[in-house]
């Protein structure tokens, strides 16, 4: 059996994990229902009382809350505690409107590092580990969540923040640096500056392990970090509404991240009806707080495409394992009728020799018509081949795409590097498609 950071949580039979978050949801919808004006509302209106809930059933007449209703009850309206009792508050960027507004208290910091703890052990962290985090500091849940969680394992932690690629290659190498954890798209780019600089990360440094999230990503992309540079990428998933990174994550097997359902109730939806799907059904993820203390959320509509399976992983653990997300119901891009999602896009292409795993997909709209483009970087060792050869993955690229998507794209192959790279979350899509008014 892998080894596990909290084993006779991790794997509860599931009847008692039932068992257990019914318990936890009648608690904490009793909380919000005395203690938050906002949910009080909610639920005397939809007629839902606190001793009524019984089943999951009827936990499902409570309506579904979203990011809106973080913003207007900005910045602190959802708290079920004193402001006193927080002792920490992050928050998102607040770019399209009003920051989502998080609190925390002390016990709400002690349950969120054994969640990271429980992922990074998966990952294979241990009191020998070195943990290198890439991710920023400050209000963005990313950076202290790994840092924190790295420490209650007790990991070495390198706090090396965003940014400054060569610097992080540099401590890497000095520090004797082990796991680093940041998006995928930022761990491929620490790979490419490696090679830029003639650094061989396997012969001359100790890192082996990505602990990677924050943007989706393929399962082709993992292959191609292991092929190319002999780094095992591990996912992990998290939203700062519920917490941050700690939800769930994925060890070795490589089948599903493990939802951590005693801290947090997950239901899969479908985007359109709002209807609760069955077991195995894909479409939107919504989860619920069991535990939180500052701030519980209920049935939070994370607008991410995934599906639950729950049956007992081979690894031991029996708490359910939600698929690599494939989408964002509200950043689907609707291409003449046709759903597109990005990963689907690098899902296609990267099972091809010659392209690299940086992209970019340029939507337009000529007269009534949409436009779809996706330049993609070819390799190094494709930039030498033949022309012909290039005209050929041209080509062979675009009849992928077509069969994929149903739709046929312009596909434009780059040159190694010539596409922007992120420090942070990869800007995969620009829409230059007029806005509705």
């Amino acid at each position: 059996m892998q080894q596990m950071w909290q084993p006779e949580l991790e794997t509860l039979p599931r009847p008692q994990i039932e068992a257990l978050q019914l318990k936890r949801i009648r608690e904490t919808v009793a909380r919000v229902h005395e203690r938050v004006p906002f949910y009080k509302e909610r639920l005397d209106a939809a007629g839902v009382r606190p001793d009524q809930i019984n089943s999951f059933g009827d936990f499902r007449r409570i309506p579904f809350t979203v990011k809106e209703d973080f913003r207007r009850n900005y910045p602190f309206g959802l708290l079920a505690v004193p402001r006193r009792e927080v002792v920490r508050v992050h928050a998102s960027s607040g770019t399209t409107g009003k920051s989502t507004v998080v609190g925390y208290t002390r016990k709400d910091l002690e349950m969120w590092s054994d969640m990271v703890a429980r992922f990074l052990v998966m990952a294979g962290v241990t009191q020998d580990s070195v943990v290198q985090v890439a991710f920023g500091y400050g209000l963005f849940t990313g950076g202290f969540g790994l840092h924190y969680g790295a420490e209650r394992v007790g990991a070495t932690v390198v706090p090396a923040a965003s940014g400054n690629t060569r610097r992080h290659l540099q401590l890497i190498q000095d520090f004797g640096t082990t796991h680093v954890v940041c998006t995928p798209s930022y761990a491929m780019h620490i790979c490419e500056v490696a090679g830029e600089m003639g650094l061989d990360l396997i012969k001359q440094t100790r890192l082996r392990t990505a602990c990677l999230g924050g943007e989706p990503w393929s399962e082709q992309m993992r292959q191609r970090m292991f092929s190319l540079y002999g780094i095992h990428g591990y996912d992990n998933y998290g939203l700062s509404e519920l917490i941050g990174p700690g939800v769930s994550g994925e060890g070795p097997e490589c089948k599903g991240m493990h939802i951590f359902e005693d801290h947090f109730y997950p239901e899969i939806i479908d985007p359109e009806s709002g209807e609760v799907l069955p077991p195995g059904s894909t479409g939107e993820l919504v989860l619920t707080n069991l535990t939180r203390e500052a701030q519980p959320v209920l049935r939070y509509r994370t607008r991410d495409i995934t599906r639950l399976d729950l049956a007992t992983c081979a690894c031991g653990r029996t708490m359910a394992r939600m698929a690599r997300v494939t989408g964002r119901s509200d950043d689907m891009l609707i291409i003449r009728g046709v759903n597109v999602f990005p990963t689907q896009i690098e899902h296609a292409f990267l099972e091809m020799q010659g392209t690299s795993p940086n992209y970019q997909i340029i939507v337009d709209r000529q007269g009534s018509i949409d436009s779809l483009e996706v330049k993609i970087e070819i390799t190094e060792q494709m930039l030498s081949d033949e022309m012909k050869n290039l005209h050929r993955l041209e080509s062979d690229v675009q009849k992928r795409l077509a069969e994929a998507l149903s739709i046929t794209p312009k596909i434009t192959l780059v040159e190694p590097g010539t596409l922007p790279r992120s420090e942070g979350k990869a800007v995969r899509v620009i829409d230059k498609r007029p806005k509705e008014a």
